[in-house]
């Protein structure tokens, strides 16, 4: 495959305030990264310093193999070769659905009959014809959104820049359009760079996820990849592992290291470095993972629930465990207040961190 992004220790601060730090990754033509992290992590920062809205502190940028910015030199956001789908779309108001698809092929001074021909194409693919007088505030918010990404497409750009795309439609838009715009993308082999804060929506559309934190990158991998062997525990816990549980470290028989929670050894998976025995240590896991049990089971958990509420599809259950500590799991039904049980949690789906990783990046 062709390189047609490579980012190598780019950092940039605010202030005293450090955005982003030490980051490095590329993108082959035809992958779509989607780039996931909370608020504040420097997602957006990343994005902005790759369209060339702002300038890099250190490190440097290439596109397609050429450098777009290091230092003082910066390639204007114009001449990059890359187009950018805004959060709010940014809509020219004042024009048509079809003249705003066909601003950027405009600009290019691309003859009148080639702009017919794309706009036809685009508005075909993206289910917007007999839309092309309206205007924007006359269209949907899913039909703004499908215009804004026909107009990134229609120059053919090297790059696709989606900022948070999804984020103004309600959750049927979100999972319709994600779906359809995976589709659309791999179909066309548009290469995306895509920005957002949630899972669901980065797991619909990325060929790999980079995962980001406090302005640098935890982990870069396949999406199955992440899931299953989160790198830190602010991945797995970004991807869906809430219950976080104190114990120390212990040794297993046949050598293997596990935890002991309230006086119950359990075998996980170590994730980054693992423990010495007798050190602090946590183990995390999804609500889904576990199976409650009434008779007790070899490795189970004991616990005793404490509420349960009903969520359509499934009952989550809140509990503690003999120590105290609370976590919840999901149940086909709800269980009283007091039941005393045993939660069974797959070694494949536990995640287990030495304590001292606590105050990682």
């Amino acid at each position: 495959m062709n390189t047609i992004l490579e980012v190598n220790g780019l950092e940039k601060s605010f202030g005293a305030h450090t955005a982003l730090r030490d980051i490095h990754f590329s993108v082959q033509k035809g992958e779509i990264i989607s780039v996931l992290g909370p608020s504040g992590c420097g997602k957006s920062t990343l994005l902005q310093l790759i369209a060339g809205l702002q300038n890099p502190d250190a490190g440097e940028i290439k596109l397609r193999g050429k450098v777009a910015a290091a230092g003082s030199r910066s390639i204007p956001p114009e001449k990059r070769g890359i187009n950018m789908v805004f959060q709010d779309y940014a809509l020219w108001p004042h024009m048509s659905v079809y003249d705003n698809i066909a601003y950027g092929l405009r600009r290019q001074k691309v003859q009148s009959a080639a702009i017919r021909e794309q706009i036809a194409e685009l508005t075909a693919l993206l289910h917007l014809q007999g839309l092309e007088d309206r205007l924007p505030p006359q269209l949907s918010g899913g039909q703004q959104q499908r215009v804004a990404i026909a107009r990134a497409l229609a120059t053919k750009p090297d790059l696709l820049l989606l900022d948070e795309p999804l984020s103004n439609l309600d959750m049927r838009l979100r999972i319709e359009m994600r779906t359809e715009m995976a589709y659309l993308f791999r179909r066309l082999g548009t290469t995306v760079f895509h920005v957002t804060h949630d899972p669901d929506e980065a797991f619909a559309m990325a060929d790999r996820l980079m995962i980001m934190r406090a302005g640098a990158v935890d982990q870069i991998d396949l999406p199955k990849a992440c899931y299953e062997r989160p790198a830190t525990r602010s991945a797995a816990m970004l991807l869906g592992a809430g219950n976080r549980l104190k114990g120390h470290a212990v040794g297993i028989a046949g050598g293997a290291i596990g935890i002991t929670i309230g006086g119950q050894e359990i075998r996980g998976t170590w994730t980054a470095r693992t423990a010495a025995s007798g050190d602090e240590a946590e183990l995390l896991f999804r609500p889904d993972a576990a199976v409650f049990m009434t008779d007790p089971v070899e490795g189970g958990l004991p616990v005793t629930v404490l509420h349960s509420v009903y969520e359509g599809k499934f009952v989550r259950v809140l509990a503690k465990a003999a120590d105290g500590q609370q976590l919840s799991f999901l149940h086909e039904e709800s269980l009283e207040a007091g039941t005393e049980g045993y939660l069974h949690i797959k070694v494949s789906h536990m995640f287990l961190f030495p304590r001292e990783q606590h105050n990682e990046r």
